[in-house]
């Protein structure tokens, strides 16, 4: 006998009598899709430029996604918003960054409705709705869409990936991690990588397994069950980390520049029809040094920097391969509908020479060069977390102007690719019609047969902002039915509408010609001179990269654009214009717990962000363990904070107590004691007590003293030049050990303490313990 299934919350369409025998049973039916109902897998590259991909014009090889461009179309006016938390909140809702809370990156969120962090729950994700209609839902990689401060073990967890309708996650909650020692989270716990970076260990290759894992998981029970994938590796956001062969595949391919690149890129971009035949290359940007000019020790350096990253890339290619190799085995691949992004231009967080470790860039904090010439060898290994300079990023953009944090072309246009055998006949065919991020939803709803929920749980759901390019997919002349959409990232602003686009930049077109830095605020005063003689105007439908600004020939159609992006930043809450960044980092943000000055920390829990971590930079402040030592001694991390990138250790090795503080991996600070700890229960004391202002600017935090206590009694001190300025990135707190990349290299990870430790206190209330003859002593002693 069949059984009888009806929908929640209909009436019992069974019997019941007063026994079994005369009662009829029915089920409440499961959610179960459509029949044939496609699967859906999006990518999200990271930082990937327009001219980066091998079917975009690059020399970088990308077999696999080039695949999927052949299998469907390539969009030549895609746009992104920019920076990547803002434009992830896009793909997932369709609804714009703004209005999503999400102005910029989480860690610079503040106090107004655009810009506080958290994506309403009005604003649903694709995933929720595709499991209400029966799909398996997994997000694999990097997140990046919840506050810092929630990134914790008090969640809250309702927007983390298995509170947005991923019924399983596996990868980073943060902007970035090593590749190679990776802060991983499976659905709502932490986790360690399964191999270590000696046995091969590497994120994306695991992302890849998980991914294959999740899907195979699924269609051994249900095989008509269809899947929805988010998959997002790191790649190629910084660290550039990838095996070494992978980078000497590229031995020599960039010896002769970026200038040179760009030429070779946009010939072949025109070949392929990805520009238009008269589209002309945006200038050399004045930021960027002409090649030629450069030392033969720099071009050898950034040659370098450069190889490693299309080896990083073309590595992510392989993994991405992997995972439509085992579609294609289950006969899953035609029937998937494929979207390829990257989540915004190429990044230019590497500096005007490039980096061994990104964390000076946020830090203030360039290295030398002679510094990261030296480690030229070691580019792309798990010691270092490095970057490649200006001129790639902006190389990486061809044929556009600027990059990732601007929203010129550079930061906005990105690769978008689109494949559905089954669905979609053109194989090999590029788009022109403008779309953005936001219309991903839409697309992908009408595409699988579902309409916009009204409600998810109970939440009435806000309308799409995007709209639907689903008709392009089969008519290359179809009209683009995106007429307007504004743009603003960190002050800096855009507009487009039928063919023209406005920029107005900030701090200018370039640093060089504001002669003034990314990151500073915007008044009042200066908002108003901007909107006066500060917006550009371009004709893009002619002038694909934006090369003539034709405002002064235009002056009505630019009053009406400025207009139309105030009507816009209204609708959508932009407002207040923000061109800050450090301001915003620094300033204070709301915690899950009420604020304190003391902070108890418990072995063996999960580790705490570094926004929801106490905020020890610049302040005097202490950290107190209460351990027990037994016989023979006890040796690991009491309390550490951070990675090689930067960050400090406070430990036992050698019997003996010990606290670093590692300056963004270019100087150790480091205080320990004479003698051995011996056994019984002690309670062991760093403190920090500033000794002069901080040099921000110049990335150099308060100096000071730093002093070990043991039971009271003054042991060790010494006095630090300088500390961290601004923050460390990554910047994970752990008690009782140093998982994945070690802040300092005096031990392995994860080095678990491994005598008993109770407790471990932070206290910022700036209560020190003053023992002057000891101090004394300890300053005799260093004559």
């Amino acid at each position: 006998m069949s059984l009888t299934e009806y929908t929640a919350g209909t009436v019992f369409p069974g019997v019941i009598g007063r026994t079994a025998d005369e009662s009829t049973p029915a089920w409440p039916a499961p959610a179960r899709a459509e029949r044939g109902s496609p699967n859906v897998l999006t990518v999200v590259l990271d930082d990937t430029g327009f001219g980066q991909l091998g079917c975009y014009g690059s020399p970088i090889r990308t077999p696999n996604l080039d695949r999927v461009a052949a299998a469907g179309v390539r969009f030549s006016n895609m746009h992104t918003t920019a920076l990547c938390s803002p434009s992830r909140s896009c793909i997932l809702t369709g609804r714009n960054h703004h209005s999503n809370g999400m102005a910029a990156i989480t860690e610079l969120a503040t106090g107004y409705p655009g810009y506080n962090g958290n994506i309403p729950f009005e604003n649903g994700f694709l995933s929720e709705t595709l499991a209400e209609h029966g799909y398996s839902t997994y997000m694999i990689g990097k997140w990046h869409l919840i506050p810092s401060s929630q990134e914790t073990g008090a969640g809250p967890y309702d927007r983390w990936p298995l509170g947005r309708g991923y019924q399983r996650f596996y990868g980073f909650l943060g902007g970035d991690t090593s590749q190679w020692e990776p802060d991983l989270t499976y659905d709502n716990h932490q986790v360690e990588p399964p191999r270590t970076a000696a046995e091969g260990y590497h994120l994306t290759a695991d992302l890849a397994d998980k991914s294959i894992q999740f899907i195979a998981d699924a269609k051994q029970v249900d095989p008509d069950k269809p899947f929805h994938l988010h998959f997002c590796p790191g790649a190629t956001h910084a660290p550039h980390h990838v095996p070494k062969a992978w980078a000497d595949g590229y031995a020599g391919a960039f010896d002769d520049g970026w200038d040179a690149y760009r030429e070779q890129v946009f010939a072949r971009q025109v070949e392929l029809g990805i520009v238009p035949a008269d589209a002309e290359l945006s200038r050399h940007d004045p930021d960027v040094p002409e090649w030629g000019a450069l030392t033969d020790d720099q071009r050898r350096l950034y040659s370098r920097m450069m190889e490693v990253f299309a080896g990083f890339l073309e590595h992510t290619d392989h993994h991405i391969g992997r995972v439509l190799d085992f579609l294609e085995s289950i006969g899953e691949l035609d029937n998937t509908i494929v979207m390829v992004v990257s989540d915004n231009g190429a990044s230019a967080e590497g500096g005007l020479t490039g980096t061994t470790n990104e964390a000076q860039f946020f830090n203030n904090a360039p290295e030398p060069f002679e510094d990261s010439l030296a480690a030229i060898d070691e580019l792309g290994g798990p010691r270092h977390f490095n970057h490649y300079p200006w001129g790639w990023t902006w190389a990486g953009n061809t044929p556009f102007r600027r990059w990732k944090r601007e929203t010129y072309r550079g930061g906005t246009s990105d690769p978008f690719i689109v494949a559905w055998p089954q669905g979609i006949a053109a194989r090999g065919e590029v788009r022109t019609q403008y779309a953005h991020i936001i219309d991903m939803v839409p697309t992908i709803l009408e595409l699988v047969g579902i309409d916009a929920p009204k409600t998810i749980r109970g939440v009435t759901q806000s309308p799409l902002h995007g709209v639907s390019f689903a008709h392009a997919l089969a008519d290359p002349g179809a009209d683009s039915r995106r007429r307007t959409q504004y743009f603003e990232m960190l002050g800096h602003r855009a507009i487009y509408h039928d063919g023209w686009r406005a920029v107005c930049p900030w701090p200018g077109p370039s640093f060089a010609e504001a002669e003034q830095a990314f990151g500073d605020p915007i008044s009042e005063h200066q908002l108003a001179q901007l909107d006066q003689s500060g917006w550009e105007l371009y004709h893009v439908a002619v002038d694909f990269a934006e090369n003539h600004d034709v405002a002064a020939d235009n002056r009505e159609r630019l009053i009406a654009l400025i207009g139309t992006w105030y009507a816009e930043a209204g609708k959508y809450d932009v407002l207040p214009v923000d061109g800050s960044a450090v301001a915003r980092m620094v300033s204070e943000k709301p915690l899950v717990a009420a604020p304190r000055d003391t902070f108890t920390y418990y072995p063996n829990t999960q580790s705490v962000p570094f926004f929801a971590a106490p905020r020890v930079l610049n302040r005097p402040h202490s950290i107190t363990a209460d351990v027990e030592i037994p016989d023979g001694g006890a040796e690991g991390v009491l309390l550490c904070q951070g990675t090689s990138a930067g960050g400090y250790s406070f430990y036992l090795r050698d019997g003996r107590l010990h606290y670093v503080h590692n300056w963004v991996a270019r100087e150790l600070f480091r205080v320990s004691s004479p003698d051995a700890i011996p056994a019984g229960r002690h309670e062991l004391r760093f403190e920090f007590e500033p000794t002069g202002a901080p040099d921000i600017a110049a990335g150099r935090g308060a100096p000071g003293l730093f002093q070990l206590y043991v039971d009271g009694t003054l042991v060790a001190e010494t006095e630090a030049p300088y500390t961290t300025a601004i923050v460390f990135n990554p910047g994970q707190l752990t008690c009782g050990a140093d998982p994945g990349s070690t802040v300092v290299a005096d031990y392995p990870a994860p080095f678990r303490f491994s005598g008993t430790l109770h407790t471990v206190k932070v206290d910022l209330s700036g209560h020190l313990i003053t023992d002057e003859e000891a101090e004394l002593r300890m300053a005799l002693a260093r004559q």
